[in-house]
């Protein structure tokens, strides 16, 4: 199993927006949101220092994953109960824009090798076991043999 610990603000993938053709004749398309590129760098290093440490070689079989998303907490919401993060970020686009910076890092071959999520969670600071106490994301990652 590879455990891999994020700090930093969670960031959903969001839609490309279209600016335009390049002289090549592609499609010019940017990220809408400003703050998914500091979430997957943030992604990114947790990951590349994971493998400089163990060697490993990026996984190119199938795999579960587990995700806990961290979020910051509301200063609106009540502070002595729980509260679920039942609002934006999506979890499916926060689960999106991690997964491909995993595959930017070298975790494994490519993000089609998630078979299943063995838990998929967005939560706020220590209000869930696998919760931090900052914003950030715990991954969890198994493979099937």
């Amino acid at each position: 199993m590879i455990r891999i610990v994020v700090r930093g603000t969670p960031a959903p993938q969001g839609s490309k927006s279209f600016k335009g053709m390049s002289k090549a004749g592609r499609a010019i398309l940017t990220e809408s949101s400003k703050k998914v590129r500091p979430w997957r760098q943030d992604v990114m290093a947790a990951a590349e220092a994971l493998r400089e440490r163990t060697g490993a070689a990026p996984i190119d079989g199938p795999v579960l994953v587990s995700m806990v998303f961290t979020l910051q907490k509301p200063a609106s919401a009540p502070k002595r109960r729980r509260t679920y993060p039942m609002r934006t970020p999506d979890l499916s686009k926060l689960a999106r824009s991690t997964e491909d910076a995993l595959t930017d890092a070298g975790i494994w071959a490519d993000d089609a090798r998630v078979i299943g999520y063995t838990k998929l969670w967005k939560t706020y600071p220590m209000e869930d076991v696998d919760a931090l106490d900052t914003p950030g994301a715990v991954i969890e990652i198994r493979e099937v043999v």
